[in-house]
């Protein structure tokens, strides 16, 4: 008991550590698990882990474990693994399987075609409900990977319908497949974008989704957990793109010290010529600023504040799309809302502001005997720049759509950054009017 009891936590263990051990310890300890741990530790990881296991092993034992891969997991595992040894991987399979594998690395890896498992539990719409228990039984011992639903086919492997296994057991076993299925069925194209298919998981509330061909007939299903690895893989690149560095496409403890540097180092190098046009800003207001040195005073709580306001909309934005809540028609609608948020969230940063300048000029006498036409500058700059900010940060992911790009790649610094150049314009130009005749 206490032996299998320390075996559980060995795998516990292995599957906590995993993304941060390096791979020559990582298949140390894959081979000290005890064979039916390792099984199950192998079918759940990733297809990156697949292929570092699979290249690990002596040649002897990968062909075991590369055919312990259902089809579309043993495609992943061969598109992770590097040009030169892709054929040596597809060589350990059998040959139905290595037909079937061939055929989905035809497919975009992002599309339907390429995510779908080509085994699939299907039956006739002729067999009575019993028939078809006994013989989907026999199918997945044999093939079938999962069997959260049964399709109902053709003779030309045409999708007629589908129906759960558990309205089969349920039914009256003198009906026909036919009386008991449901034909409004839920389903995709071979190029289907995965977003668009996970989308539509979500939406139906489907534990997987039957690919079809022009044709209709049936090629495969998508199952919700192969989804859910492309969410997650979705998810953090586009975090990554608003943090503004390219996706890392590794985890980050495996991603090599120099390739960190490059990934990161192009975005920073563009935002830094970026600010640099905050420095010219700065220059050509360099006569406001020296009749006037307390204005300099309030520049990091302006651009600072503008920079924030845009960062939020872009985030908001970005994530609205990525979730099909927001459309590229509905652009008008967002700006409209965000007008007004950036009015209202621009007008609280002013009060706070000029509170903030009135509390410590009468405990400090700090800001010279025109201290109120300061304030006032202070926080009409806040309400203008932290409404552009917002203007700019949810119109930002719109534009790139538009023009085909990214919208993730609307990074937070980026907005910051433009909104930080920006942000001292629309501060020293209120700052001229306001204080024109006093100060300036």
């Amino acid at each position: 008991m206490k032996r299998e009891m320390r075996k559980g936590r060995t795998v516990s263990d292995l599957k906590n550590a995993w993304p941060a051990l390096p791979p020559a310890k990582r298949i140390r300890q894959f081979e000290r698990l005890p064979r039916a741990e390792a099984q199950d530790f192998f079918l759940g990881l990733d297809a990156r882990g697949h292929a570092q296991i699979l290249l690990a092993l002596p040649p002897a034992e990968r062909r075991l474990w590369m055919r312990s891969l259902a089809p579309d997991d043993a495609a992943d595992c061969v598109q992770e693994a590097p040009g030169e040894v892709r054929e040596a991987l597809m060589e350990l399979l059998d040959e139905p399987t290595r037909k079937e594998v061939a055929a989905l690395l035809a497919y975009a890896e992002d599309d339907a075609g390429g995510l779908m498992n080509p085994r699939f539990a299907r039956v006739r719409p002729d067999l009575r409900v019993d028939e078809a228990i006994s013989y989907l039984r026999r199918e997945v011992a044999d093939q079938v990977e999962t069997i959260y639903y049964a399709y109902v086919l053709d003779a030309e492997q045409r999708l007629l319908g589908v129906v759960s296994f558990r309205e089969l057991v349920t039914a009256p076993f003198d009906k026909t497949v036919r009386d008991v299925m449901r034909t409004d069925v839920v389903a995709v194209r071979e190029e289907t974008d995965q977003e668009e298919v996970g989308r539509l998981l979500a939406e139906h509330d489907l534990m997987a989704i039957p690919v079809v061909d022009p044709e209709g007939r049936m090629k495969g299903i998508v199952t919700v957990d192969d989804i859910v690895d492309v969410v997650r893989e979705e998810a953090t690149e586009d975090i990554q793109k608003i943090g503004g560095t390219q996706a890392l496409e590794e985890p980050y403890l495996q991603v090599g010290l120099g390739r960190l540097i490059r990934k990161r180092g192009g975005w920073l190098s563009v935002l830094f010529l970026g600010e640099m046009l905050t420095a010219s800003a700065m220059g050509y207001f360099e006569e406001e600023i020296a009749r006037a040195v307390v204005l300099a005073l309030f520049v990091p709580l302006i651009i600072s504040s503008g920079g924030n306001s845009g960062s939020q909309a872009t985030t908001l934005v970005i994530r609205a799309m990525g979730v099909e809540e927001v459309r590229l028609r509905d652009w008008w609608r967002v700006m409209s809302r965000e007008v007004g948020a950036g009015l209202a969230l621009g007008s609280l940063l002013g009060v706070i502001g000029l509170t903030r300048i009135l509390l410590w000029q009468w405990a400090f006498h700090l800001y010279g005997e025109h201290y109120v036409l300061v304030g006032l500058t202070v926080a009409a700059s806040l309400v203008g720049v932290v409404l552009w900010g917002t203007l700019a940060g949810s119109m930002l992911p719109f534009l790139l759509r538009t023009l085909g790009f990214d919208p993730a790649n609307a990074s937070a610094p980026f907005v910051a950054t433009l909104v930080d150049v920006s942000g001292l314009v629309i501060y020293f130009s209120l700052a001229s009017l306001i204080l024109r005749g006093t100060l300036l």
